[in-house]
């Protein structure tokens, strides 16, 4: 103990008097104290006699007289036991508290920032760094693995820093995956890369790096081909794909860019379904619908996986509305071709190509007015058209080509002029002017058409009076006046302008000769098939040869004529094998019966035959049926359809055939046996 330790109480020599709870304690070991028995403070008398050089304490006692009696009495508390036993219990236990604290008393923690590191121990050290750990950061993390990994490897506490640095290195790597988890990649690759190589736990970093980017590439391929999914509109293929992202070892991509992609893929589908929409509404060709679809695809933002293919749809709708002014202006239907392409919006790119098409589309309806002064205005139109512009060729093809039909303008002009006079030497003169236009030039066909048509005047010029020559000579409408007539219309040759008239004329006054040449023969063989020479009337009639005039008619006549032959001999042939009356017999006569035509006189007979020859094979089989029903049931299979006793012979033979088959009867099965005991009968009066 140290001077400085030393209690105030004691001397310097070191001597210190006993203080009352030193003589209490001396008291409970045996030690007289004054105050007790009065032998004791006999003792006491004895022992305070002798003289005493001690410094007063804090409990000093009085002096005593020289007769060694005390002249004053002790405090009274001074003899209450009570007191001295709180003191003696209060006391000692203060003390051991403070021994036990100064020896428990743990030296004060250095001031790690302010060390000079150089000379610091390893217990410092290693103390200095688990501050720093504490923190959970990679970069009090990295500070504390820097502080111990120095200490040379024969070190005592080198197990312990080894162990410490392991764990530090994990968590570093976690706090890296947290990073990993939140989508920061790089940074987590970057956090763990600051692990120090030459520390055991550095192979951990690789291992996890590794992982990361394994997961992380599988995860950015799912994504991509959810994407190319979407871009294709293959939504419900795209929704099973982003379902792979749940099962992905990262929070970021299982949750947010799981999230964010379902988003997008939906938002994507209703884009989708507006660009299905608006295609369908182009594919109806109205330009109604068009101008609806441009704007319904319009509405896809810019941020929609549907968004490119939107843009390339505008055009397509712009380009089909131009196309459907096309039409029209081939039709020559300028105003609505015009009208059509100043809808078209400006979206769809097509101004410049649009302008273009409604000069060139006026320029051409001036064009169609056909006369110099509508042409020469077109032209002036479309050389408007700038070189810079998509339609300025085209307008070129179009001067040079109106330039050239006015000049077939000018000639048809001239031509027409000459043909108004309607003579010969005027119409061959129009078409001599007309020819006089290329086959290449705008108004060729126009011309053509001119010419064809002068020509057919010049030539029903020459030829109607041969036509009406022959008119004239056939009114006496004989053999030789109609064969004059015919000569006379056959000048006119094929190709010429009452050709298809002189061949309609030639043929009726044909049929007119052949009608008064064959009409005789048909009359011949009507008066002998009315005497009923049906035979005699059919060759007679076939006189007439096919082609003429009256074969038709001949041929009709004998056709009814050999029908009533046929029909007569059937119906003899019928009677003739009726006669043997058997079964099969009758129905032969039936099937020949059945031949003559339904409109023949014979019919009427022939029908009351067939029912009474049924009935006669139906009797027939229910004799049969006495002895073999078997051979009834096949004669009754006799009666055609038809006949009047065919239902009552099908009945017949269901008849027959359920009395050789019979169903079987339901047998009698007797009830099964009871389990019960029959009840005894009572006989009265026992």
């Amino acid at each position: 103990m140290t001077e400085r330790d030393i209690p105030e109480s004691w001397s310097q020599n070191g001597n210190m008097q006993p203080d009352p709870m030193t003589r209490l304690s001396q008291s409970q070991q045996g030690v007289p104290t004054n105050g007790s028995t009065p032998k004791s403070a006999k003792r006491s008398k004895h022992s305070n006699s002798e003289p005493t050089s001690q410094q007063d304490d804090l409990h000093t006692q009085p002096t005593l007289p020289p007769g060694g009696r005390s002249s004053k009495k002790l405090p009274r508390w001074v003899k209450s036991w009570v007191v001295w036993v709180l003191l003696l219990t209060i006391i000692p236990g203060t003390i051991g508290f403070m021994a036990m604290a100064m020896l428990l008393k743990l030296p004060a923690a250095p001031n790690c920032p302010s060390i000079f590191w150089p000379l610091a121990s390893a217990s410092v050290r290693l103390h200095c760094a688990q501050l720093a750990a504490s923190k959970q950061t990679v970069k009090d993390l990295l500070q504390a693995i820097a502080l111990v990994k120095q200490l040379p490897r024969s070190h005592p506490l080198r197990p312990e820093i080894d162990r410490f640095i392991e764990e530090w290195s994990r968590d570093i790597v976690k706090l890296a995956s947290e990073s990993f988890h939140a989508g920061k990649l790089e940074e987590a690759i970057a956090t763990v890369r600051q692990i120090p190589e030459d520390v055991p736990a550095f192979k951990l970093v690789e291992e996890e790096i590794s992982n990361w980017q394994s997961i992380w590439a599988d995860a950015e391929n799912i994504y991509n081909e959810a994407e190319a999914k979407m871009r294709d509109q293959k939504w419900h293929d795209a929704f099973m794909t982003a379902a792979k992202l749940l099962r992905v070892d990262n929070r970021y991509w299982a949750s947010l860019k799981y999230d964010e992609l379902n988003r997008l893929i939906t938002v994507a589908r209703e884009d989708g379904e507006k660009l299905a929409k608006a295609e369908g509404l182009a594919q109806s060709g109205k330009i109604d619908n068009l101008i609806k679809a441009i704007k319904l695809v319009e509405s896809i933002d810019k941020s929609s996986y549907v968004y490119q293919k939107a843009q390339e749809a505008i055009p397509n709708f712009g380009r089909q509305m131009l196309e459907l002014a096309q039409q029209k202006l081939d039709q020559r239907n300028a105003d609505e071709a015009i009208s059509i392409a100043q809808q078209i919006p400006p979206i769809t790119g097509l101004e410049l190509e649009t302008e273009d098409f409604i000069a060139l589309a006026e320029a051409q309806r001036n064009a169609w007015v056909g006369n110099v002064a509508g042409l020469e205005t077109a032209i002036a139109q479309a050389s408007q058209i700038d070189p810079s512009r998509p339609s300025y060729e085209k307008a070129q093809q179009l001067i040079a080509f109106w330039q050239l039909e006015i000049e077939d303008v000018a000639r048809l002009d001239r031509a027409r002029s000459l043909a108004l006079q309607g003579s010969i030497p005027e119409l061959a003169a129009a078409i001599t002017e007309a020819q006089q236009i290329p086959d290449t030039n705008p108004r060729a066909q126009e011309a053509k058409q001119e010419i064809n048509s002068w020509t057919a005047q010049i030539q029903t010029i020459e030829d109607r009076p041969f036509l009406e020559r022959a008119e004239q000579i056939a009114l006496l409408e004989d053999v030789n006046s109609l064969q004059a007539a015919i000569a006379e219309a056959s000048q006119i040759t094929r190709g010429r302008a009452l050709y298809r008239e002189a061949r309609r004329k030639i043929a009726n006054w044909t049929a007119k000769i052949q009608r008064i040449q064959d009409q005789p023969i048909l009359d011949q063989a009507r008066n002998l098939a009315s005497v009923g020479n049906l035979s005699g009337a059919i060759t007679v009639a076939r006189q007439i040869p096919p082609g003429r005039a009256l074969s038709g008619e001949a041929q009709a006549a004998i056709d009814d004529w050999q029908g009533q032959i046929d029909a007569t001999e059937n119906w003899r042939k019928a009677r003739a094998a009726a006669l043997s009356a058997s079964p099969e017999a009758l129905a032969e006569a039936i099937r020949l019966a059945n031949r003559v035509p339904v409109n023949s006189i014979l019919r009427s007979d022939v029908n009351i035959a067939i029912d009474q020859w049924g009935q006669q094979i139906l009797q027939i089989s229910r004799s049969q049926s006495q002895s073999d029903i078997l051979k009834a049931i096949e004669t009754a299979k006799l009666i055609p359809r038809g006949t009047a006793a065919y239902s009552e012979a099908q009945e017949q033979i269901r008849t027959w055939r359920e009395l050789l088959n019979p169903e079987p009867q339901p047998q009698f099965q007797p009830p099964p046996p009871s389990t019960q005991l029959p009840t005894p009968l009572t006989i009265e009066g026992q």
